[in-house]
């Protein structure tokens, strides 16, 4: 294997479907390819979006997938549920064309250029701030245009005070539609018109409550914002529209078409919320990761949505297909099965698989349960919180570090029972955090495994954290590595600890060593020195790598992220 993987996250499969911390099929390949014989079984234990299962379909292993997370298993599952294109096309226009029907001229408005109706593309909202001055409400947007998109220059306009996101909402206001005309070959930016009033309360949609007890509730502040339902995520008009596509799809009788229908439809659902971030200089996307609804935000056309949806859908059938037609496979024969169980009590056989590809939660970094929240209220049940591999951020809580440690060290007990003499068990981790690392340092032994040290990977996905590009120096790290096991049975949990000398002696050197890199592919190379040299990792953090070169007068290019040497 190489010392370092780089891989973009652009490729038709990783696109199709939103899903936190994909590891994208191109990086999972070279690993199946080099530790699981032709025609093996590849086990993914903490599967997710089953990216896992896409890679071995490709290159012709067989591969069984397993994850405690109902989103998870559906999106895994529709990945390798391979359809007809012309067939699936045909069903798409049938279901958009029935779901148009039934809402009406929801996003017909007014065209500006010549006076006739056109269909809304997209409209712009801005959220009311009350005034900390004069208490009256204010329009966040218009304010920040008032101060030529200049946030600190942004004022009242009625007494002048400052404005910022951190007042009071009030409400919200539509404020530009992007209009689609036949005057006009491009899309018309005019001042918006009042939404229609649609009446949600007879629907049928989810009707899901984000509870207190939710991680993503707190971090997210939403007993203050009110926004403690999945439905309040959406506006009367998208999410009258998201119910007349979803009752169209399952109503198909062909079971195949509407679970791909569904997969298009669960993967419009972020987009179609309130969650779309604008900018002045283009859209930020939407945000997967938390619950956060920026005070100006986008409201999309569903049906537009939903029909790009189902073009990606087929782009990754293609994808697959193609990956695969390249090395003599078959992509729509190959045996792929994706099960709802906990890693840490697989239902398979003692020495039944090949070689085991996982990438598990990385502790309190993120909550998938709570953000599957808005596409399992569409599915066929929740995610079980209670056997979630996470640390929780709350002080209280009985997901603590311990039992992180405890649900890890179990799972790759787990593995090590199914693995064939002469399997391998590669994982996926990344953190910031030393004490989250001696963690898996610790699991790992515990579970009678090895890592092998010439056989630790950086995995470069190309990805910077906004906080990297604010400060100078990340604050979180943006690269993985991949761990290969063995197993071992005298395995011991016991490790050197380094010296402060030491460890900051490791990073001069590996920061003068040749070659670009960032903050954080020096903490990566630093942690695999010490797991390599068998050392404590449990004081090794990233902020360990940022003082010493700061403090050594490194500093960051603006622009690209990597070091710059001192003068």
């Amino acid at each position: 294997m190489a010392e370092e993987i780089v891989v973009g996250r652009g490729d038709p499969v990783y696109l199709a479907h939103a899903y936190l911390t994909k590891v994208p099929v191109p990086a999972i390949v070279p690993f199946i390819e080099a530790y699981c014989p032709p025609g093996g079984v590849v086990v993914d234990p903490f599967a997710g979006s089953g990216m896992t299962g896409v890679a071995a379909r490709i290159t012709g292993r067989r591969a069984r997938l397993s994850d405690i997370s109902v989103l998870g298993r559906h999106i895994g599952s529709n990945y390798i549920n391979m359809v007809e294109a012309g067939e699936f096309t045909r069903a798409a226009q049938a279901v958009i064309k029935r779901a148009k029907d039934a809402v009406g001229k929801i996003y017909e408005v007014p065209c500006s250029g010549c006076g006739g109706t056109g269909q809304l593309a997209k409209t712009v909202w801005s959220v009311l701030v009350r005034c900390a001055g004069c208490e009256k409400p204010v329009n966040y947007y218009h304010s920040l245009e008032a101060a030529k998109w200049l946030k600190p220059k942004m004022v009242c306009p009625h007494c002048a005070a400052h404005i910022s996101s951190r007042l009071e909402r009030v409400g919200e206001q539509p404020v530009v539609d992007y209009v689609n005309c036949a005057c006009s070959p491009r899309q018309r930016e005019q001042p918006a018109v009042a939404a229609p009033s649609v009446d949600v309360d007879g629907l049928d949609f989810p009707r899901v409550e984000i509870t207190p007890d939710r991680e993503m509730y707190r971090a997210s502040a939403l007993g203050k914002s009110g926004y403690t339902t999945v439905a309040s995520f959406y506006s009367p008009r998208n999410l009258r529209t998201l119910v007349a596509l979803y009752d169209e799809i399952r109503g198909l009788e062909d079971h195949a078409l509407s679970q791909k229908l569904l997969f298009a439809f669960t993967a419009t659902l972020t987009r179609a919320s309130k969650r779309y971030q604008w900018s002045h200089k283009r859209p930020l996307n939407a945000a997967n990761q938390n619950y956060y609804i920026a005070p100006v935000f986008y409201e999309w056309n569903v049906f537009e949505l939903f029909e790009r949806k189902t073009t990606a859908v087929l782009k990754a059938d293609d994808w697959i297909r193609a990956q695969a037609f390249m090395r003599n496979v078959d992509a729509d024969t190959v045996p792929v099965e994706y099960v709802t169980e906990s890693a840490a009590e697989l239902s398979l056989p003692d020495a039944s698989v090949d070689y085991v590809f996982t990438d598990p939660p990385f502790g309190s970094n993120l909550f998938y349960a709570d953000m599957a929240l808005f596409q399992e209220g569409w599915l066929d049940g929740f995610t079980d919180v209670s056997k979630e591999a996470v640390i929780d951020r709350s002080t209280g809580t009985k997901r603590t570090a311990d039992r992180y440690e405890t649900l890890l060290t179990e799972s790759l007990k787990q593995c090590r029972r199914i693995l064939k003499p002469g399997g391998r068990i590669s994982m996926v981790f990344g953190n910031s955090s030393g004490k989250i690392w001696a963690v898996v340092q610790r699991a790992v032994a515990a579970a009678g495994l090895r890592i092998e040290p010439e056989k630790i990977v950086i995995l470069n996905k190309g990805q910077r954290s906004v906080k990297g590009l604010a400060s100078g120096f990340e604050h979180v790290a943006t690269l993985d590595l991949v761990l290969t096991m063995v197993p071992q049975d005298d395995a011991e949990a016991s490790f050197k600890q380094p010296t402060a000398a030491e460890v900051a002696a490791a990073t001069r050197e590996l920061a003068g060593a040749p070659g670009p890199a960032s903050p954080s592919h020096l903490y990566l190379e630093l942690l695999r020195r010490a797991l390599r040299e068998g050392w404590s990792v449990a004081d090794l953090n990233l902020q360990t790598v940022t003082v010493t070169l700061l403090d050594d007068g490194w500093s960051i290019d603006p622009k690209t992220g990597l070091l710059v040497e001192p003068e």
